[in-house]
């Protein structure tokens, strides 16, 4: 696994704020473990799954707090030196609309980093690699022609036009992503399908989610009934949930099930998971 994991303020409003200079109320905030690969891990860890982090972290307070918050999950974090850490304000309603503001991003991963985050990468089973200059970097490395085992990676909010994206569409096996970008997702999927991977899932909030197979093989689960606290982090739990199910041996709709389970275990929490809650300090 590798990518983002970042300190983030998490800002709550009653709606998103109007692009006109104005004042406007919170309804609360806290400060906690923020980035895509931070939250599949801590959810893989929870399902049992053999995983490492390999991160970009910097030797300031950020990333002490990102260090303490996953050494409070019990999740193994490979760290790679940056000049900061991440970090993020992220402004969210009740409803899970979110505007995510980049405080802080990683400096640029060194050759020797990526050689040995290729080499790890290697040895596993299946490699998830998440959207960021570190990903970018691997993927390039892997449509150039390097050895490794099977990608696994998380679009999100992926429009099927995004010049960014298409590397890591290109280079993967298994494509996740969310029906925010398209009226049309299971046309999406398709065109997912047609550069490459073997196998496409969307994600549709309240929806459920719904999954394609190269082969033409669909399958669809409805969304687990929760009280949600915080939609941060609910797709990349979703993605961990299905990933320990296919590892496991696990058909298509019972690793769309599974995913739609563990789903809820981030939505239930303000946190990406309930574990980051027993990190020593998760405030500034």
């Amino acid at each position: 696994m590798c990518g983002p994991a970042s300190w983030n303020h998490v800002i709550t409003l009653d709606r998103l704020p109007e692009p006109v200079p104005h004042m406007q109320f919170a309804l609360g905030d806290h400060h906690t473990l923020g980035g895509t690969s931070a939250g599949k891990v801590l959810h893989l860890a929870d399902r049992g799954a053999d995983v490492v982090l390999h991160a970009l972290i910097g030797h300031d307070d950020d990333g002490l707090r990102v260090a303490a918050a996953l050494r409070a999950a019990n999740v193994p974090v490979e760290a790679y030196h940056s000049e900061r850490t991440e970090r993020h304000a992220n402004l969210m309603t009740p409803t899970g609309d979110r505007v995510s503001l980049y405080l802080a991003t990683p400096s640029s991963p060194t050759a020797a980093d990526l050689e040995r985050i290729e080499a790890a990468l290697g040895e596993a089973e299946v490699a998830v690699v998440d959207l960021s200059e570190l990903g970018a970097a691997l993927v390039e490395r892997r449509r150039e022609g390097a050895a490794g085992t099977p990608i696994w990676t998380d679009l999100h909010d992926y429009d099927g036009a995004s010049a960014f994206h298409e590397p890591f569409l290109r280079a993967a096996d298994v494509v996740f992503m969310n029906d925010d970008g398209t009226d049309d997702p299971w046309g999406l999927m398709q065109r997912c399908l047609d550069r490459g991977p073997r196998l496409a899932v969307c994600t549709r909030g309240a929806e459920g989610a719904i999954a394609l197979s190269a082969k033409g093989e669909r399958a669809a689960v409805p969304a687990v009934p929760v009280e949600v606290v915080d939609t941060n982090g609910a797709g990349d739990a979703f993605f961990a949930g299905f990933l320990a199910a296919s590892l496991g041996g696990a058909g298509l709709e019972e690793c769309l099930a599974a995913g739609a389970r563990q789903a809820t275990v981030a939505l239930a929490s303000e946190h990406l998971h309930p574990a980051v809650a027993a990190a020593p300090a998760h405030g500034r």
